[in-house]
């Protein structure tokens, strides 16, 4: 099928698009006093340079800069780099206007990159309260069910991935996120892809106080583990229970059957598992209880235990980095 060739009306929609573009980091840049910021990631090499400096509306200063391999360029200058391409890409051959929209692509991505990095974030780390928070969390989709009932103190989403992870018996080996209110809660350094930037809300700056209703009506969420396997929960708020003087927190109140073995495939190769170590003639039977290092008791739960994992906490990974 032939390719569709722009037209006069396409063409005129790119440029007025590029510089609206530039026109808002430039706003931007000027509402963070940072216009004659030196920009990371000027990547062009000497063709795409050359293009532009040849660039009739762009000014002669950045056209000597570009000259220069050496050269830095400002916010300012990066801006009117686009701009000037915007102005220029009705023109010429379709080749030609080809390459200019790829000079100009990879321009915006050097100002998005440099005028968001210099955002101060939204998210401002608050001080955790006194409140006590009780909690019951269950696998979904596993049958019978695994749950537990946990209480503890205020604390970071960060923090109370921890709680969730030392209560069901996981070991912290994989990403996680939230699912709250249908926005996506996660510890950026980790979710980065390095493709695009992280798109959710920083748990690591945002209190379980700040998230939870104030009238302690019940409230539910989503935690999930392992987006290969997708161990999903259900964490449902059950309250704010009285604070026992003497009662240590986090602690884990009580809760039914063990933890699935890590990557064993999801709820439903938990399912294949199960029946391959409890059938002495399946093919996998060996290799399944070799692999889990001896025997696995599905319904084996002891609270305490559990407490004692939850308050022992996991290590610290960043500090180990």
């Amino acid at each position: 099928m032939a390719r569709k060739k722009p037209t006069a009306i396409d063409l005129t929609e790119q440029s007025v698009a590029l510089a609206e573009f530039a026109a808002q980091a430039l706003v931007a840049a000027e509402q963070l006093a940072i216009k004659k910021k030196v920009v990371e990631g000027f990547y062009l090499d000497d063709s795409e340079r050359a293009i532009a400096a040849d660039l009739p509306d762009l000014s002669a200063t950045i056209k000597k800069k570009l000259a220069k391999k050496d050269a830095s360029f400002t916010i300012t200058d990066t801006a009117s780099i686009v701009i000037a391409l915007a102005e220029s890409l009705l023109d010429g051959e379709p080749l030609k206007r080809l390459k200019l929209i790829f000079i100009a692509k990879k321009l915006m991505d050097c100002l998005q990159s440099n005028v968001v990095s210099s955002v101060p974030a939204k998210v401002k780390k608050s001080k955790p309260s006194d409140t006590l928070y009780q909690f019951k969390i269950t696998l979904l989709s596993a049958k019978p069910p695994i749950w537990r009932r946990i209480q503890v103190k205020d604390c970071t989403l960060d923090k109370f991935h921890q709680h969730i992870q030392t209560a069901m018996g996981w070991t912290n080996s994989h990403l996680h996120q939230f699912d709250i209110k249908g926005k996506r809660y996660g510890d950026p350094e980790l979710l980065d892809d390095g493709f695009e930037d992280f798109d959710g809300v920083d748990s690591t700056k945002m209190n379980l106080s700040q998230i939870l209703p104030k009238t302690g009506k019940q409230f539910t969420f989503k935690y999930e583990y392992d987006f290969g396997d997708g161990w999903e929960h259900e964490v449902m708020f059950e309250g704010s229970p009285p604070v026992d003087p003497k009662a240590k927190f986090p602690l884990c109140l009580e809760g039914e059957r063990a933890c699935p073995p890590e990557d064993c495939g999801g709820v439903w190769g938990y399912v294949d598992f199960l029946e391959a170590i409890r059938n002495k003639k399946h093919e996998q039977h060996k290799d399944m209880l070799e692999w889990i290092g001896g025997q696995f008791d599905p319904e084996d739960f002891d609270p305490r235990a559990v407490t004692k994992d939850m308050q022992k906490g996991l290590p610290d990974w960043r500090s180990m980095r």
